[in-house]
């Protein structure tokens, strides 16, 4: 077996969602496995170069997991013909730029949502992307949590008929910080940096319903900072400029309806972050990110 190993230019490996999700249990994990294995038998494996503003964090990841590379700086990462893949989990206000850099650079680029923060910026990135030539993704991860393959495979054998409706809870409790610790970074809540429910969790949801029920043709939806104020990092009081729950109705061009709730301070301990109900003519399901419970009307018990 011969093994093709792949630098990857990791940018805003420090923070939570880069470090614990893309670092550790991604790139980390498949060179535990020993990389992707193709059918020619040969196998691909991620070397990462950590990218990222802090030299302290960025030496002790390294150092933690026994990596090699790091820099704070991106031109030089940019400027190395060995890297071939550039990937971005920084805050969303940072990644346009960035990315942006990456392509004009010819690197593979792959990023996290929203790719940039206004539809133009979108735009703008898809079009260098093409023109440049290379091989470009965003994170689609919740189409491959296992309650949802279990959902799409029933979706797909049309096991709830023509589907109704769906309802979609997201979120937990993210503390304030004043007394127990934020479990998210306070740029998460300043619309100025980025920040809002909107922003961090629609995208998921877009791609997510339409992969499973088809083209949304109809959207109605409101946004609300529920907690105005929370605690920083290092303790200091600041005002929430950003939403943290959003509000939605969509209407699919098959004519099912969906409600969307999504929402950082849900004080209730659901049995999983995300409960996706769909209810059709023939049956239901509720899924969640590891599980998927369905009932068929044939077996749904009638009242005396």
């Amino acid at each position: 077996m011969t093994r093709k190993v792949i630098h990857v230019a990791v940018n805003g490996v420090t923070g939570r969602m880069g470090y614990r999700q893309h670092l550790v249990r991604s790139l980390l994990g498949i060179r535990e496995q020993g990389g992707v294995h193709l059918r020619d038998g040969n196998a691909v494996y991620p070397e990462p170069i950590l990218v990222g503003r802090s030299e302290e964090k960025l030496r002790g990841i390294a150092e933690r997991h026994g990596l090699s590379r790091w820099t704070t700086s991106l031109d030089e990462v940019l400027a190395d013909p060995a890297v071939e893949v550039y990937f971005d989990a920084q805050v969303t206000s940072a990644r346009e730029a960035s990315l942006l850099k990456a392509i004009g650079s010819g690197k593979h680029v792959y990023t996290e949502k929203p790719v940039a923060g206004s539809l133009e910026g979108a735009l703008r990135l898809a079009r260098a992307a093409k023109a440049a030539g290379i091989t470009h993704g965003v994170v689609h991860d919740k189409l491959f949590l296992p309650g949802i393959i279990k959902l799409r495979r029933l979706v797909r054998k049309s096991f709830f008929g023509r589907v109704l409706s769906i309802r979609l809870e997201f979120g937990y409790w993210v503390f304030e910080g004043s007394g127990l610790p934020a479990q998210r970074p306070s740029w998460n809540y300043r619309k100025e940096d980025g920040g809002g429910i909107v922003l961090d969790m629609f995208p998921h949801w877009q791609y997510l319903l339409e992969d499973l029920f088809g083209p949304v043709t109809a959207l109605y939806a409101r946004q609300a900072t529920h907690v105005p104020q929370r605690w920083d990092e290092i303790g200091g009081p600041y005002e929430a400029t950003a939403d943290d729950a959003a509000y939605a109705v969509l209407e699919f061009a098959s004519g099912a309806l969906a409600s969307v709730n999504s929402s950082w301070a849900v004080r209730v301990n659901r049995r999983e972050l995300l409960e996706l109900q769909v209810d059709g003519t023939n049956g239901s399901a509720v899924a969640g990110l590891r599980h998927c419970a369905a009932q068929h009307r044939s077996v749904t018990p009638m009242p005396v």
